[in-house]
């Protein structure tokens, strides 16, 4: 499966947007400190991913989520999340396999 996930800093208030054909073993990576960008991230949590059947539907959309137009999106999707109302640790995600 195709993943486009998001991962939210309270910290820093920075998003990372990233594609992965395995979540489970790239948010590992991501708590680990694995990546250059997301190694200097102080509390990244993922906050949002879409799954997608085509390699090329899921790049499309991440690549848009990195457009301005995508993080104001992203803000207005996940307002209560980025309030502080819902958090989700990586530790205790529990994906469907």
């Amino acid at each position: 499966m195709h993943t486009v996930y998001v991962l939210w800093s309270s910290l820093d208030r920075k998003f990372y947007v990233g594609y992965t054909e395995n979540i489970r073993r790239r948010l590992q990576e991501h708590q680990h400190g694995v990546g250059h960008t997301t190694a200097r991230m102080k509390d990244p949590r993922l906050i949002f991913y879409e799954c997608y059947a085509s390699k090329t539907d899921a790049l499309r959309r991440e690549n848009y989520l990195k457009t301005t137009k995508g993080r104001m999106a992203l803000r207005l999707m996940l307002k209560n999340t980025l309030a502080g109302s819902v958090t989700v640790a990586l530790q205790t995600l529990d994906l469907p396999v």
